[in-house]
């Protein structure tokens, strides 16, 4: 090998070693050092809402079981076979006020009036009779030239014939009107809007006066016994009797299946007295046209028929100037978890005036425009420092 092809073997490498070496102390004297930063106090991710001070209107939740607000047993006055019926006269039919039921045969009942007329026509010849011998006799004793001869008697007057023949036209009065008064009865009517819930009639049937033909409910209104705990009582109107006050509105609820039905209600009395087991008071709510019977077009409402179990809203009082938080957002020792202006945790006592379902409804303790914690945090302490996630993600 020549000295040449060496010294390029030798010098080459070193003389591109040094190069690097140049370069890489330049590129680092260049750089500015890094600018140290504190480190940021890190805190616990929390999710919060801003509570308000405002009105709000007290919900009181309850269920019950709907009931007719009418029920009466259909019993016949007079006994006969059933000639007609309705085609409605059946489980279920619906039938409007005085619309008729059914017919009894009135054979019998017509013989009776015309009999009660032949009565009352011979009561009223007898009595005219006996009135014109009442005349005759007076007439005949005014004749009678007898000193001192006084009043008449009233044998002689035939007053206690007239009186009979007076009480026996007055019984076939009574007969008569009694005969046409079962005449009409043989047929029966509609006392109410109604359906027939219960029947035990058929045509040709020989039915007996006051025995239980069928039931009929009314379908103008149907009513909801709802017990409450007396403590609800004070936020809901309730109206007394005789007073001409409007009862708190009442939402009526029914899930089946995906498919939520509603109706408008409300309070119209209470029971007046308190159950002895639970210890609750009832009210009753009032639904009027529950069979949809007044609209004209066809609903996919269904009917709020009785026996069905519901869900009841009751629209109470307005409270002013309360704050209402979510039920979860109440803490150990009815506290709850507030962020101060540095997002450090403040615990805080509040005052519940009153618990719903959903909320509590806070008037002590609470103002409107502070921070409530709504994610629960283990070893939460007074001081503790937080993030708040919606911050974060603006960040």
């Amino acid at each position: 090998m020549s000295k040449k092809n060496i010294l390029l073997k030798i010098i080459l490498p070193l003389l591109v070693l040094a190069v690097g070496i140049a370069g890489a102390l330049f590129i680092t004297r260049m750089q500015k050092p890094p600018v140290r930063k504190p480190p940021m106090e890190s805190g616990l991710l929390v999710d919060v809402m801003q509570v308000e001070n405002r009105s709000h209107q007290v919900n009181v939740h309850a269920t019950g079981t709907v009931h007719p607000s009418m029920e009466i047993s259909l019993v016949p006055e007079v006994s006969g076979k059933v000639t007609w019926l309705s085609p409605q006269m059946i489980s279920g039919g619906f039938l409007r006020q005085g619309e008729k039921l059914l017919e009894i045969d009135k054979r019998d009942y017509l013989l009776a009036v015309n009999r009660a007329k032949a009565e009352l026509a011979r009561a009223e010849v007898a009595l005219q009779t006996e009135q014109q011998k009442a005349s005759i006799a007076l007439q005949e004793w005014q004749r009678l030239d007898l000193p001192d001869k006084g009043e008449p008697n009233p044998l002689v007057l035939h007053e206690p014939q007239l009186q009979q023949e007076q009480a026996n036209l007055a019984a076939a009065e009574a007969s008569l009107e009694q005969a046409e008064l079962n005449l009409k009865r043989t047929a029966l009517y509609a006392p109410f809007n109604c359906r027939v819930r219960t029947e035990q009639v058929d045509p040709g049937q020989y039915v007996r006066a006051a025995n239980t033909i069928a039931t009929l409910t009314g379908t103008d209104r149907v009513e909801i016994n709802v017990p409450l705990p007396i403590a609800e009582l004070q936020w809901l109107t309730i109206p007394r009797a005789g007073q001409k006050l409007r009862g708190s509105a009442a939402i009526i609820t029914l899930e089946t299946g995906k498919t939520t039905y509603r109706w408008e209600g409300e309070i119209v009395r209470s029971l007046g007295e308190i159950d002895t087991n639970s210890h609750m008071a009832t009210v009753v709510v009032a639904v009027d046209d529950p069979y949809h019977r007044r609209q004209k077009e066809d609903t996919e409402q269904i009917d709020l028929a009785v026996g069905l179990f519901v869900d009841i809203t009751l629209q109470g009082k307005t409270v002013p100037n309360v704050v209402p938080i979510p039920r979860e957002t109440l803490r150990e020792d009815s506290s709850v978890w507030l962020v101060d202006s540095k997002d450090r945790l403040q615990i805080h006592p509040v005052h519940i005036l009153r618990r719903e379902k959903e909320l509590l409804l806070i008037d002590d303790g609470l103002s409107g425009g502070e921070r409530l914690v709504l994610t629960t945090l283990t070893g939460a302490a007074n001081g503790l420092q937080l993030r708040i996630e919606s911050q974060e993600s603006a960040q």
